[in-house]
């Protein structure tokens, strides 16, 4: 919601114990999101077939139509029946400060979600991608993708702020995949007390985001790999840029491609979303992603992104 005004001027100093406000907004926008669901439907657009896995209430029909029509499957979605699906809400005023308020609602309960029914179901699981969610759920998750062998993905994001020490160490563990920005890969190592090189030794590769400054691979005993961003064309919403990231990073490495190659995926789907407003509205259009993996990376790099492209 848009308040035409200013927080600022209807909040008075000496009555900041007692407030009680109502503000008249001109604009009410719904908008789907959620991190997995932002993962799977960038996923879908590139030609892949996830599994969208969480908790959901009754009022996730229409969504679900969305993400299925998008190639998504959500036949692995827990209906609540006591709950509804979890949402933001936020308004903002015109100096862009927020007031927003996050109900969680079924999240809760996808710590009840077990994973070995759905790979048994389909058949295996090539990569769990472990997204924000319900802490409880983010630790058994990891903790069952070590048991069970399914290569997975730490992506603890938003999440860190509430996670502990211990909760982080057991999420990372053992992990294929760990994402971060550069503020949370401070943060992760500020709770587990664990040294930068330490980190990398329990991870397969690190990925971090620096907004601009593009992406940075990292391995055990590797050179680090920089990946600029795609140039965007205009840059009207930020919101869902690293879940479109993580999508078009995991594409390309569904598709044989290098981490560095993943990662210029990953980047050009993340600047698509930078120039939408809204998380899921995004085009990706083959001929378009080629010309802009050309003009920012190279003839090379769209080479060899190219072959595979004509899934999607």
């Amino acid at each position: 919601m848009r308040f035409p005004g200013r927080f600022a001027e209807q909040l008075l100093a000496d009555q900041l114990q007692r407030v009680s406000l109502s503000f008249l907004v001109d604009e009410l926008v719904i908008r789907r999101g959620g991190v997995a669901a932002n993962i799977a439907f960038g996923l879908g657009r590139l030609g892949l077939h996830p599994i969208l896995v969480g908790a959901v209430g009754e009022d996730f029909a229409d969504y679900r139509s969305w993400l299925e029509r998008h190639g998504v499957n959500t036949t692995a979605v827990r209906v609540s029946e006591i709950a509804h699906t979890a949402r933001f809400v936020c308004t903002t005023d015109e100096d862009l400060n927020q007031i927003a308020s996050f109900y969680p609602g079924a999240m809760s309960e996808s710590a009840e979600i077990e994973l070995a029914p759905i790979a048994e179901r389909f058949g295996g699981l090539d990569m769990v991608i472990v997204s924000p969610n319900d802490p409880t759920a983010m630790v058994r998750h990891s903790q069952e993708c070590r048991e069970r062998g399914y290569p997975f993905a730490a992506d603890p994001s938003q999440q860190l702020a509430r996670m502990d020490g211990p909760q982080i160490r057991e999420l990372v563990v053992g992990a294929a995949y760990l994402f971060c920005n550069e503020y949370e890969k401070a943060l992760l190592a500020s709770k587990t007390g664990w040294a930068d090189e330490e980190i990398l030794a329990k991870v397969g590769v690190r990925v971090t985001t620096h907004g601009k400054d593009g992406v940075v691979i990292e391995a055990p005993e590797s050179d680090p790999i920089r990946v600029p961003v795609v140039p965007a064309r205009a840059t009207p919403d930020p919101t869902g840029v690293g879940d479109a990231f993580r999508a078009g990073f995991f594409a390309g490495l569904s598709w044989d491609l290098s981490l560095e190659r993943s990662a210029q995926v990953g980047c050009l789907l993340a600047t698509l979303v930078l120039e939408t407003v809204g998380t899921q509205e995004y085009a990706a259009e083959p001929s378009d992603l080629l010309k802009r993996i050309t003009e920012t990376y190279g003839a090379e790099a769209a080479a060899d992104i190219a072959a595979r492209l004509p899934a999607a």
